[in-house]
Formats: C-alpha cells, sequence, structure tokens
C-alpha cells in the first residue's frame, strides 16, 4: 500500500511538473510558469525546431533572443523603434512591388521569431501590455506571406487568407496612424 502512495506522489509530481506545452523539454524560447494558450501550443513543435537562442541577449523579460534561419529577432525588434508597432512592421517587412517575388522563406523565418516571442512573452506573468503590441507585427507578417502565397496562386484556408489576415492586422494596430493604416489597406489590394 505504501509503495502504491510513493508510485501515485511520484507520478502525479511528474504530471505537475510537465511543460506548459505538452512536451518532455520546453523550448528555450518558453521560459515563464504561466499556461499557454491552445492556439500558441499548438506551434510549439514546428517552432522548437526552427528557432535557436541566444540566453546572452534578453529581448523581452525573461526571454532570450531567438534565431530563425539566420534571423535574429534583435534584429527586427519593433520594441527598439519610436514608430508604432505597425509602422515599424510597413518599413521592416516589406515586400516587392510584385509580391509573387518576395523572399517567403525571410519572412517565414521574421514570423517564426515573433511567434517564438510572442509564446516567450506569453509564458511570463504581467505582460499583457507588450503582447497588444507585439501582435500588430505579427500578424502584419502572416498578411505579407498570404500575399505572397497568393500572388503565387497558392489556395489559401478561409482563416489565412489576405482579407482575414487584414482584419488581423487592423483589429491589433496598436497606436497606429490613419496614413499607415491607409498603406495597409492599399497593400491588401496589391496581390
Amino acid at each position: 500500500m505504501l509503495f502504491r502512495s510513493l508510485l501515485l506522489v511520484s507520478f502525479v509530481a511528474t504530471a505537475l511538473s510537465a511543460p506548459l506545452w505538452g512536451r518532455a523539454a520546453t523550448p528555450c524560447f518558453v521560459t515563464g510558469s504561466v499556461a499557454l494558450p491552445a492556439e500558441v501550443s499548438a506551434g510549439i513543435p514546428a517552432l522548437e525546431k526552427a528557432v535557436t537562442c541566444n540566453a546572452k541577449i534578453q529581448v523581452a523579460t525573461g526571454v532570450p533572443d531567438m534565431i530563425s534561419g539566420g534571423v535574429a529577432y534583435s534584429t527586427i525588434d519593433f520594441q527598439k523603434s519610436s514608430a508604432s508597432p505597425l509602422g515599424f512592421a510597413l518599413a521592416t517587412f516589406q515586400t516587392p512591388a510584385d509580391p509573387a517575388t518576395a523572399d517567403l522563406a525571410t519572412l517565414q523565418n521574421q514570423l517564426n521569431d515573433y511567434l517564438a516571442l510572442e509564446a516567450g512573452v506569453r509564458s511570463q506573468p504581467g505582460t499583457s501590455a507588450l503582447l497588444a503590441k507585439l501582435k500588430g507585427p505579427k500578424f502584419f507578417l502572416q498578411f505579407q506571406i498570404a500575399r505572397v502565397q497568393t500572388a503565387n496562386g497558392v489556395t489559401l484556408d478561409a482563416a489565412d487568407t489576405v482579407a482575414h489576415q487584414l482584419t488581423k492586422v487592423q483589429a491589433n494596430a496598436v497606436g497606429a496612424t490613419a496614413s499607415e493604416l491607409a498603406q495597409l489597406t492599399a497593400l491588401s489590394k496589391q496581390v
């Protein structure tokens, strides 16, 4: 009976110490103790394969710099800009006039960094203000990827379309100016 109780306690302790997103090891960018929402944790396995961390640089409270495909988040950090998050994204994550010729791999690596940042920030307590601001650039990158894929004739799910991503960027355009929103709308028509 005592062995059975110890075994049960051991099992429960192991289960409670499991990572926040359901795998045996926590990725380098999920450093906090707050449980991740399902929509974030679902993408963790793919991000863990694509993203490494540089613990010598901290890009948010408790979150190390992340690198995907050679692109370090610290080199595309919207927090370093005096522009609104959308203004920063418009200036930083540009595509050619013909989106079909854009470098999709670079856009995806930049998005990987922002998705990893989001997971890292969400895992930390008290980060809602930063989270609200980082969603603008993250959704803008998803919007740009949708534009590139549409221009290349890729059929997208409803949640991945340019129109849907446009509404997500607009809804998360913290501090955006009318001019920035107009630029965004103009880009949505260039596919």
